[in-house]
């Protein structure tokens, strides 16, 4: 029932026009292992690290479970550094600085104790990394789930095209659907994608939800109104690491209990905007996660009468 999540784990620097930090923890890797481990344990991380990132930071992801023998620090070099600026739809944003530093020579290496993983997620990186990943597995998971974006679209799209044709599920955004397919209709686009290899596309729209095809099924999800948005930075891994989480405690991965994963999913992305980076998602309780999912129910449950 174990899961293996790749991905960054690095130094965030954010400002929105609700607040700003200079430097905090954040990764694709750090927020789906804390998201899934609210529903499964151990987390097989596999990243990579500079000799500056924080001790706490690693006991605190070990105390949820998190195992980091796939995790290779580097001794001499700091960790992967990103800084953005969010405009006031908090939809939008400027890269301001991408210090790449031991990311430029990750070479993701998966340990023997976590071959017998039954799940994968792929998270945000270079796909020539996330093919090296599938190909190091001795027994192909039950489940892979990958994660892209427009960057690797434009500058290594056949490499992309590849990884495409391994996965189970895609998550991608509504641009970047467009841009993969070519198609403006994002049904036509999921149809497209789908023909390139995963039999599952998520694609997100931020505040206003996300949107799960497979064959000729669709299903919506929406996105849970809040008061507060703080920093969206981490949501979209954060929903990856609740939906695949959900799975792997369920160990079903069909299409019907695929609907509830996104509704999970979108749960505990609702928390990580709550806060900057991942401080959030330390604090939330079992009991927080099932109140907070009632409330989804109660978004999209009505009755009707037909006459």
């Amino acid at each position: 029932m174990s899961l293996i999540t790749v991905g960054t784990m690095a130094f965030d620097a954010i400002e929105t026009p609700f607040g700003k930090v200079d430097k905090i923890v954040g990764g694709s890797a750090t927020y789906v292992a804390y998201a899934a481990s609210n529903f499964l344990q151990p987390i097989h991380q596999i990243s990579i690290i500079g000799n500056d990132f924080p001790k706490e930071e690693i006991e605190a992801l070990e105390r949820r479970g998190v195992k980091l023998d796939g995790v290779e620090v580097v001794a001499d070099k700091k960790s992967f550094f990103w800084s953005g600026k969010y405009h006031l739809d908090m939809n939008t944003r400027d890269t301001l600085v991408t210090d790449l530093n031991v990311l430029a020579d990750f070479n993701p290496i998966v340990p023997d104790s976590y071959q017998d993983s039954e799940f994968l997620m792929l998270g945000n990186l270079m796909p020539k990394l996330q093919l090296s990943v599938i190909n190091q597995m001795k027994v192909r998971p039950k489940l892979i789930v990958m994660d892209t974006m427009n960057f690797w679209m434009d500058i290594a799209l056949d490499d992309l095209k590849e990884v495409l044709k391994k996965v189970d599920v895609l998550l991608v955004n509504d641009g970047e659907a467009r841009q993969l397919s070519g198609e403006f209709s994002l049904v036509k686009a999921a149809r497209k994608i789908m023909e390139m290899g995963p039999q599952f596309l998520i694609i997100k729209k931020g505040e206003h939800g996300a949107l799960l095809f497979h064959k000729h099924h669709v299903f919506f999800a929406p996105a849970l109104p809040l008061e507060e948005v703080f920093d969206p930075t981490g949501a979209g891994d954060t929903f990856a690491g609740g939906f695949i989480g959900h799975l792997a405690k369920t160990k079903d991965i069909s299409f019907e209990n695929m609907k509830t994963a996104i509704i999970v999913g979108s749960a505990l992305a609702s928390f990580c905007v709550e806060k900057f980076g991942p401080e959030r998602m330390k604090e939330i309780t079992k009991e927080d996660i099932d109140e907070r999912i009632r409330e989804f129910v109660q978004l999209v449950n009505f009755d009707i009468d037909l006459v």
